[in-house]
């Protein structure tokens, strides 16, 4: 976790609302100044009708600018007649002050003898000439544009201060690096205690992280520094929290950031990033770099590429390859990548001397299962006597990130339901929950219906505790939860390898559902699609895949490195296809004929423990030992599950 800093830098955030009153005061402020002459725009006039204004008596004062312009105010018994109406009021609807009325004048001197006779025929008041400055009409008509460049300032002050932990930035700075940096003094606090599981992980990767601590070991060898490390896996697995340990115990400065933060829209970003991103690492050097989900940028060039060859993800991809080949062996710079896409990734960047080493992390086994266990309970309030070892048994195929789901998960239950302490049944009920969905027993479903599936949830207990390889059976429930409007629960063997009766065996319990509806009722519905897909998966894998099939024989239509998803053409002619569809359609068919034949056998049992199953909803393996007895083939795994 990283260091809380406690004098943390205020930032002021200007308001719209501030700009916007500065705005209108602005305004007000020109209009006091200028006599609220802002606000009162004088009329136009011309000189004829200015004369008869003059012999009616309706001027007060003139003034002249620059002996060409003259400004006309009336008096206020003028402003009062119908004539003078449009100028008597200002834009505020106030009474105007004046000027009223503006006109050009011709010859200055004509101009000033005139007024000069009618001062002293008592028809005007008074008159002046003025220098005019015109600054302040000027400002007002430069006004808007000065808004508008003060914004935009405004704006681009904004976009540029964000810097690298600030939120802005994105004009300025948008060929810099996103990598975020944790400081080795301050932010990397996890180490290899904080991953539990990954055994052959870690002591692969213990290597990166000894050359980090004392490089001269390895030089003064003669040894090279190794460029990179892929970490491969499935999601979830621990290859991002295994990358922070690294650099945790390396104690060294630590980018992180995403292989999508080098895409950009614009042409040239990716690679300026990825440029930036090898500077600052070297500069910190040692260092590590770590890139997680590189497949986003790091795709083998070349294909489904319709846009050409020179598109903005190559570009970045190229720039990555040279930084990766090109800085010095003693930079001390490492990168960490991390992807489940492995398959896609170019050939270029998997290399040696580039990622000179790729690191699978594997899902856990049940032992690694236990530890990873150990270390999520701990923050929970938990009964003493929780079996770490049962939970592990329970949960086979699980990730780390599921069994800290799980976890939490139980915690969650058990708040529900107002205990103090969160037990062994809090995480039977989380596992369900994550596996099957939420229980929904407000669902509306019919007595036939309700026979129905506790006839095909029993067909599935039934062959499967029959079949020596079929899962042993844990649980089996009729309520609906999640998409499923029943469920069984099994335990299956961990196993490396897979032999055909194992599958075949695995297919026949799948089958027992619709089997058992066939049987007893000699009918079957919808309710087997996911047994079905199910089954179809596994019979294709044995005919294209695996090589399982005699017909076709030792051949496989599987191509690793996933070049095949490009290709519109199939790996094998019609005849085969052909082939193919009958093979599977045999190995499903065979397998379901023997589910049919299982429980025509045991059809007295298949009933006793469909209406046991319809008065409980649920069922364990007890029931199923009271109706069939023990399961002798299994004996052993049973004593090492303890179920």
């Amino acid at each position: 976790m990283a260091k809380e800093n406690n004098n943390p830098t205020p930032k002021y955030k200007i308001s719209p609302w501030l700009v916007y009153g500065i705005i209108v005061l602005l305004f007000l402020f020109i209009s006091f100044a200028t006599g609220g002459s802002a606000f009162n725009e004088p009329a136009k006039t011309s000189s004829p009708k200015f004369t008869t204004f003059l012999e009616e008596g309706d001027v007060e004062k003139v003034v002249i600018y620059n002996k060409s312009q003259a400004e006309v105010f009336l008096t206020k018994q003028a402003l009062t007649e119908k004539q003078h109406a449009a100028v008597a009021k200002d834009m505020l609807n106030r009474d105007s002050d004046g000027p009223h009325y503006t006109f050009d004048i011709g010859n200055d001197e004509i101009f000033q003898k005139k007024l000069e006779e009618a001062v002293a025929a008592g028809k005007l008041k008074d008159f002046t000439f003025l220098p005019k400055s015109n600054w302040s009409e000027i400002f007002v008509s430069l006004l808007p544009i000065i808004i508008i460049v003060a914004i935009w300032i405004f704006i681009m002050r904004r976009m540029s201060a964000g810097g690298p932990g600030g939120g802005g930035g994105q004009i300025f700075n948008i060929g810099k690096s996103k990598a975020k940096l944790f400081d080795e003094k301050n932010d990397i606090k996890t180490t290899f205690k904080d991953v539990a599981g990954l055994e052959g992980a870690k002591e692969e990767i213990q290597e990166i992280v000894e050359f980090l601590k004392n490089p001269q070991k390895y030089t003064n060898l003669g040894g090279k520094i190794p460029k990179g490390a892929l970490l491969v896996g499935p999601p979830g697995t621990g290859k991002t929290l295994l990358a922070k340990a690294v650099a945790g115990e390396a104690q060294v400065p630590f980018f992180s950031l995403s292989g999508s933060d080098f895409v950009e829209m614009f042409v040239g970003v990716g690679a300026s990033r990825v440029r930036d991103l090898f500077k600052q690492a070297k500069e910190k050097s040692p260092a590590i770099i770590f890139i997680d989900e590189i497949d986003a940028v790091g795709r083998a060039r070349g294909k489904n590429n319709f846009s050409g060859s020179n598109d903005e993800r190559e570009n970045t991809l190229n720039q990555l390859l040279t930084e990766m080949d090109g800085f010095g062996t003693n930079s001390n710079v490492i990168v960490l990548a991390a992807t489940n896409r492995a398959d896609v990734l170019d050939k270029a960047l998997m290399r040696a001397g580039r990622f000179d080493r790729q690191i699978f992390v594997d899902l856990p086994d049940v032992r690694e299962r236990k530890e990873i266990f150990e270390v999520h309970l701990m923050p929970l309030k938990k009964k003493e006597d929780l079996d770490t070892d049962f939970l592990a048994k329970q949960t086979p195929g699980f990730s780390g990130a599921d069994i800290a789901n799980v976890c939490n998960e139980a915690a969650l239950i058990a708040a529900r339901k107002d205990k103090t302490l969160v037990d062994k049944q809090d995480f039977l009920d989380a596992v369900d929950r994550i596996v099957g969905g939420l229980e929904k027993k407000n669902k509306i479903v019919t007595p036939d219906e309700k026979r129905a599936i506790a006839i095909h949830e029993a067909g599935h207990a039934t062959v499967s505790w029959i079949l020596e390889h079929a899962a042993p059976l844990v649980k089996v429930t009729i309520v609906p939860r999640g998409q499923s409007l029943g469920a069984a629960w099994y335990l299956p063997e961990e196993r490396l390898i897979v032999r055909p009766d194992q599958m075949l065996d695995e297919m026949c319990a799948t089958m027992g559902g619709r089997a058992a509806e066939k049987v007893t009722f000699n009918r079957i519905s919808t309710g087997a699609l996911s047994d079905l897909e199910k089954v179809s998966k596994q019979a294709r894998a044995m005919v294209t895949i695996y090589g399982l099939n005699d017909r076709l024989g030792n051949v496989t239509y599987y191509d690793s490195s996933g070049q095949s998803e490009y290709n519109f053409s199939k790996p094998y002619s019609e005849e085969t296809a052909k082939v193919i569809d009958e093979e599977i359609s045999a190995l499903i068919e065979g397998q379901y004929q023997r589910a049919i034949s299982i429980l025509e056998e045991n059809k007295d049992k298949l009933n006793q423990l469909a209406d046991i199953l319809i008065e409980k909803e649920v069922i364990f393996k007890d029931d199923l030992e009271a109706i069939f007895g023990k399961r002798q083939f299994d004996k052993n795994l049973q004593e090492e599950t303890g179920l």
